[in-house]
């Protein structure tokens, strides 16, 4: 091995001859240098409307900087205003973008909750460069959806005379404290505020807030009870003359117990009225049969909690199912073109995606008109928690939408048994895994399947007739011999 006389040299202290270009700090394709020219070319008046800089006062920094900082470190997935802060020290892209100026947690912060609606507006601003640039087609529009966790617990839940409750005990408190101060000859100093007063700032605003998002909740609830009522009601008219409601029936419990006990009714008028038929017998059974499921679930139900609760961290935040576990949060969806360009974006409450597919289209629509892109949706593509029958025949673009999830469309293929199919061209690496697969019994006769099957049907340019033929013959089954007459005779 050839090795060299020292080591490469470095020394920590020199100095640099010439002032150094921090661009060159970075590779030319860096992310951080495409997200600093693609703040040179968008329209960031809006922030500027917010910084005149006509008065008195510590200047703040330019609204460029925070924006093309907020945006680098949100394209890398950091989200803590602290963590940029820190970044803004120790990372070298962050210093590039910030001209090794580091504003603090509190400063990003503030930018970001006093610039949401501005912030918003760079979307469109940027889609309109992607469409400038021929990025942004809507010939095929793929639309998708993940749950995202908020900044609350799942153990923050609460109810509304807990709220009620708090709010009371924090607005005694407050008065009691108003009170000693103003008897106190020394005065009021901040040390002396109930703890809760003194830490939680803005706790009581919080607490309104949820409050006001669970009195909404049960203005719904009313209403969803109100729309049960009426449509048992109709549903129990309907069976004293012998008829059933059509349609599917109702998720909830106390609904679905009420239809299956006006189905009852309705089946028992019609075994009444033809004591004959053996066809309203068995509905008959049926719907005792789905009675008594109505009733296991609605007594299963009843014992739960049926209380509405908030988050009181997160009023607006609900709890939604992920794959691996349940999260406090919100329903993301994203609507992307070919190229990767995400075109429009929503945020629900609803963790179910079939309701999310309307308001998507029509975000798409909004945000091509905003962005200056002309052309309509010409195919959409979906997936299985998109289904619904309304989804698929409702006006608009064409669409295709998976019907079944690719786990439950594996499950039926193995309990057909239609998991065996033999491709018209195997490989011997293929036959070898599904050999495997299927087991030491069917691995003889399905390697010998595909050998001749291999050898005899595979394409070549070059095959003769005579070879063609001559597989066709070895293909065929041996044709049993007949007796002969005179062996016939001698048996």
């Amino acid at each position: 091995m050839l090795v060299a006389f020292s080591y490469i040299g470095y020394d920590r202290d020199q100095l640099f001859l010439l002032p150094p270009s921090m661009r060159e700090w970075l590779a030319e394709g860096h992310l951080a240098l495409f997200v600093i020219d693609l703040v040179s070319l968008i329209d960031t008046a809006a922030f500027h409307e917010a910084h005149p800089n006509d008065g008195a006062g510590r200047p703040a920094y330019d609204p460029d900087l925070m924006v093309a900082l907020l945006l680098y470190a949100y394209s890398i997935g950091m989200r803590s205003s602290r963590a940029i802060e820190r970044s803004c020290v120790s990372d070298v892209a962050f210093r590039v973008i910030c001209a090794n100026l580091t504003p603090d947690h509190a400063t990003i912060a503030r930018f970001r909750a006093s610039n949401e609606e501005a912030i918003k507006g760079i979307f469109f601003e940027v889609l309109r460069l992607c469409g400038a640039a021929g990025m942004a087609s809507l010939g095929r529009i793929a639309i998708d959806g993940t749950k995202m966790g908020s900044d609350a617990s799942l153990r923050a839940k609460r109810s509304g005379e807990w709220i009620r409750s708090e709010i009371e005990r924090i607005l005694a408190e407050a008065g009691a404290a108003d009170k000693e101060e103003a008897s106190s000859p020394r005065g009021f100093f901040a040390e002396d505020l109930p703890e809760d007063l003194r830490s939680r700032g803005r706790r009581l605003e919080r607490l309104r807030a949820a409050l006001g998002e669970l009195e909404g909740l049960e203005a719904v609830e009313v209403e969803a009870e109100a729309k049960r009522s009426e449509v048992a009601k109709r549903a129990s008219t309907e069976a004293e003359v012998g008829r059933m409601l059509p349609g599917r029936k109702p998720k909830d419990p106390d609904a679905r117990l009420a239809r299956a006990e006006a189905d009852v009714v309705a089946a028992t008028k019609r075994v009444e009225a033809q004591p004959g038929r053996a066809q309203q017998a068995i509905r008959l059974a049926e719907a005792k049969s789905r009675l008594a499921e109505a009733r296991l679930a609605a007594d299963a139900a009843g014992e739960k909690n049926q209380v509405v609760v908030v988050n009181v961290t997160d009023p607006q935040s609900r709890i939604m199912k992920t794959r691996d576990a349940w999260v406090q949060g919100y329903n993301v969806q994203a609507a992307v073109n070919d190229q990767q360009i995400a075109i429009a974006y929503g945020v629900s409450t609803d963790h179910n995606d079939v309701g999310q597919l309307a308001p998507m289209i029509e975000a798409v629509n909004d945000a091509a008109a905003k962005a200056g892109i002309e052309g309509k949706v010409g195919l959409l593509l979906a997936d299985a928690r998109y289904w619904s029958e309304e989804n698929a025949t409702r006006p608009g673009p064409d669409r295709l939408i998976a019907t079944t999830k690719d786990c439950k469309q594996r499950k039926a293929a193995r309990e057909m048994g239609q998991t065996g199919w033999v491709p018209r061209h195997p490989t011997r690496d293929r036959w070898r895994r599904w050999s495997t697969a299927l087991g030491p019994k069917k691995a003889p006769r399905l390697t010998r399947l595909a050998l001749s099957a291999s050898s005899c049907s595979s394409p070549t340019s070059k095959r003769t007739a005579e070879h063609s033929a001559s597989c066709a013959e070895a293909s065929k089954p041996p044709t049993p011999k007949r007796a002969s007459s005179s062996a016939s005779t001698t048996s």
